[in-house]
């Protein structure tokens, strides 16, 4: 059926008949809405575009809205609505479109870098949003790419033209992200492969700012291109050349601005307190423009004065701890308050002739007598022992009777606690000075981290003093958490203090407790469990599964003891009787697999019920013993039901801890089978798309045989067909996939002489796996894996000498195999030199960098310098 929608009607006419999204039906509505004079129709209008911009036809009209004959207006149309469809309907565009639509995004910007600059941001825009939705799974290196194809000197564009475009681009993409629709768990992984890509545009940054022949429009450009960068959060210590060069630009008036906005916004980020010995490299920076600044004040250039100021406060404002701390620079930080407090007294009426007194408020604020004074212990007790100091006992007693006066004196004294946590272990009579505070303090929100990671501190330190404070604090926590005063990460945190605190207490009043702490959980997922699956009664599904896990992370009733023959912990015997935490994941088993049985097509779920067990597991190790076999049974009826990466994962653990235990082995045996049957078929169906199943499989494979080889023993796991499922995933996209993938090989290989199925596969098989760790290093995949490749080559040249020689010197021998740049001679020398080392593996690792370089082209160019 063909779709009709609403089009604006002519000036004074009203609602014309419904047209359909046509370009030429775009064009007469944006007419419309740049020149009719008729407000009505207008809205009309521009109600209607809205409609067409995420309708089906505007894959179609956009591109033709972007033609070279079109206006600036209706290109930026054409341009927004490209935008649109990628950023809120991704889902809606098939995997096998991708790459063509980054190429058309690309051509066009490559277009429009001569052209209007309005379309050219737009079209940026689109481009970084379908980055941020291909990485880093789908385009692993998008920021690299994009500088490399916009430094190719084949482009039509001029070279500055080229620049100016490809910093637009960068600068659009962390603006992006920042308002991006993604998922949580997406956007976390998406800023951590941002973090990465910094390597490719910072070096480049620093060239065009410092490098005399830039012009004074790219040189703004990369200011703001930074700008935009470092409210990533980048690591202080990774922006610091740059931001030397902006202070030097600080000189150039045309940069002025965008050289403040660059420097204030590296500063501020809250993170940059970590990075002291770079924030004092910028006091003698910003010292140093102390000259510049009476120049402006005295010749009444406010802009300047104001921006100096702003450099000068947001180092003071956000930082003054961190400087305070260091105490053999207090010449510099003090320098540094003179120069703020001549900002503070620039003469004139405010807001009339200056504009820089209000600045400085905020930074008087933060250094008023009692919060500075706290945390100059609180900084005293994080970095010395003070445990026989004679003030501490003195500021304890003092604490209870500060008047809190605001919300931050009252973070900084929960935060003093905290670090004075150790001390109160070994002086347990103060801790009911403190506590009190504390315990008051959860039910404050606007406390919510500060008191509750002191908490956590307390528990876990002083754990063996608590118990005649247990019921007070289990309930008040309990009264916090049911009236969901918290954010989700400080419920999980408040549940590992509960843990803390039991793990001291004897075993009936733990089981006693737990009742009472649980059985509210327990009842809702009860009734939870019993409704049709929705998207509200998942998130809440999801919060208590979290719950349970955090409090079994650290509720371990073993205690430990220094084994002083190695580094490890070594693990006492329980008290007799069953381990608490296994009587309540036995009591609520049925419950979970009943959750399970509708939730089992959402990985959030099974992620969250495998964390509980997952969790347990690594906090009892043998005391989880009694649950094994169900566990193991119903991990097989999850994975055999849909396949999941966290079950996996689960599998592994088992494997790690209980494989090698004879009584554990056969129901862990035929989990391990099972799973590796339904994984067989998996990637008989088409594996590329569950990247991350095929991660956790190679990493369970690899476990299986470095902890128990005899896993592989068994006639019916097909080790051919494992074998050639792992060759294949070496040729996955992803890196980690490809990672553990190799971590598989460099397992098995070994295992050639002891396990004859193993053997039998690698002298059937072995020059497939050859063929593809070479066209790995020939180009096909990431230099960063090279390292995990040699490994491969150096475990075959190990333990398949004479098959590898066979191999190796067939598999070079086809011309243009791994890569059409090597001569004869060069494959020769590379056979040779593997061939010859069996026992340095780093020098292996050298090899493969300089043969994987030589295929690429790359050998002896500036791309190996950082190699």
């Amino acid at each position: 059926m063909e779709r009709r929608e609403e089009q604006p009607g002519a000036a004074g006419a009203g609602a014309a008949p419904a047209l359909d999204f046509t370009v030429e039906n775009v064009e007469k509505a944006l007419h419309q809405l740049y020149y009719d004079p008729n407000i009505e129709n207008k809205n009309l209008a521009q109600k209607w575009l809205m409609q067409a911009q995420v309708s089906p036809q505007a894959w179609h009209f956009s591109w033709q809205l972007l033609q070279p004959d079109k206006v600036p207006e209706i290109q930026y149309f054409g341009a927004s609505a490209l935008h649109i469809k990628i950023s809120r309907y991704w889902s809606d565009i098939p995997t096998d479109q991708y790459e063509s639509l980054k190429a058309q995004l690309f051509t066009q910007i490559t277009r429009f870098a001569s052209g209007s600059k309005i379309v050219l941001t737009r079209l940026c825009v689109a481009l970084a949003s379908l980055a941020l939705s291909m990485m880093p799974d789908a385009w692993p290196c998008a920021v690299a790419d994009m500088v490399r194809l916009f430094q190719a000197e084949d482009s039509p564009v001029d070279g500055q033209g080229r620049c100016l475009a490809l910093l637009e681009l960068l600068t659009v993409l962390p603006e992006e992200f920042q308002t991006s629709r993604l998922p949580q768990y997406r956007k976390g992984l998406v800023r951590t492969s941002l973090a990465v890509e910094c390597g490719a545009v910072f070096p480049l940054l620093e060239q065009l700012l410092q490098q005399p022949s830039s012009p004074s429009c790219v040189r703004q450009k990369v200011l703001k291109c930074f700008s935009s960068w470092v409210q990533l959060e980048v690591p202080l210590q990774d922006c610091e050349a740059l931001i030397q060069a902006a202070f030097a630009a600080l000189q150039d008036s045309e940069l002025f601005d965008s050289s403040v906005e660059a420097i204030v916004n590296a500063i501020s980020q809250p993170d940059a307190q970590r990075y002291v010995n770079t924030l004092l490299k910028l006091i003698p920076l910003v010292l140093g423009l102390q000259e510049q600044l009476r120049q402006a004040v005295q010749n009444g250039d406010m802009e300047t004065s104001h921006g100096i100021c702003r450099i000068a406060v947001a180092l003071g404002e956000n930082h003054s701890r961190a400087l305070l701390d260091q105490v053999e620079h207090w010449q510099s930080f003090l320098a540094l308050v003179n120069m703020i407090m001549f900002c503070t007294g620039i003469p004139g009426h405010y807001p009339v002739n200056e504009t820089t007194s209000s600045l400085t408020l905020t930074f008087w604020y933060t250094l008023q007598h009692t919060e500075a004074l706290l945390y100059g212990f609180q900084s005293i007790a994080e970095t010395i022992d003070v445990n026989y100091s004679d003030v501490v006992p003195g500021l304890i007693g003092l604490i209870p009777r500060i008047s809190i006066s605001n919300v931050q004196l009252a973070d900084t004294v929960m935060f003093t606690i905290g670090a004075l946590s150790e001390w109160l272990a070994d002086h347990p009579v103060m801790i009911n000075s403190v506590l009190p505070l504390v315990l008051h303090a959860l039910g404050n929100p606007e406390l919510s981290v500060s008191s509750v990671s002191t908490l956590k501190k307390i528990c876990r330190e002083c754990k063996y003093d608590l118990p005649p404070y247990a019921a007070n604090i289990v309930a008040v926590s309990q009264d916090v958490l049911m009236k969901q005063i918290h954010k989700t990460s400080q419920c999980m945190w408040l549940m590992q203090a509960l843990g803390f605190l039991l793990s001291a207490l004897q075993v009936e009043e733990i089981l006693k407790n737990l009742h009472s702490l649980i059985s509210p959980y327990i009842q809702q997922l009860e009734k939870l469990a019993e409704e049709i699956p929705n998207p509200s009664n998942k998130l809440a599904i999801v919060h208590i599964l979290g719950l349970l896990s955090n409090l079994f992370t650290t509720l371990d009733i073993s205690h430990h003891e220094d084994d002083h023959e190695g580094p490890e912990l070594r693990k006492l015997p329980v008290p007799q009787g069953p381990n608490p935490v296994v009587v309540v994941l036995q009591q609520v088993f049925q419950l979970i697999q009943k959750v399970l049985s509708k939730w089992l097509n959402d990985a959030q779920v099974v992620e969250a019920v495998c964390a509980i067990f997952e969790k347990s597991v690594k906090t009892l190790l043998d005391d989880f013993a009694p649950m094994v076999p169900q566990l193991c049974e119903m991990l097989g009826r999850m994975y055999s039901t849909i396949p999941q990466a966290s079950a996996l994962d689960l599998t592994r653990q088992l494997v790690h801890i209980f494989a090698h235990e004879p009584a554990h082995f056969p129901p862990i045996e035929a989990l391990f089978l099972l799973v590796t049957s339904v994984t067989l078929t998996l990637f008989q169906q088409g594996p590329r798309d569950h990247p991350d199943i095929v991660d956790s499989f190679m990493q369970l494979l690899a476990q299986a045989l470095k902890r128990k080889p005899d896993l592989f023993l068994c006639e019916r796991l097909d080790v051919k067909a494992v074998f050639q499922c792992a060759v294949l995933a070496l040729k996955f996209p992803e890196a980690p996939t490809v990672k553990a993938s190799c971590g598989f090989f460099t397992e098995l290989l070994p295992r050639c002489g002891e396990v004859e199925s193993v053997g039998k596969v690698v002298q059937e098989d072995g020059r497939m796996l050859l063929i593809a760790v070479l066209e790995a290093i020939g180009g096909q995949a990431s230099r960063s894996l090279m390292d995990c490749f040699a490994d491969i080559l150096f475990a075959l040249n190990k333990h398949c000498f004479s098959l590898l020689s066979m191999w190796i010197k067939e598999a070079l021998q086809p011309p243009g195999f791994p890569s059409a740049r090597l001569s004869p001679e060069q494959k020769d020398t590379f056979s040779q030199q593997i061939l010859r080392e069996r026992v340095n593996k780093r020098r292996v690792k050298e090899m493969v960098k300089e043969f994987t370089l030589l295929c690429r082209g790359l050998h002896g160019t500036d791309y190996t310098a950082d190699y």
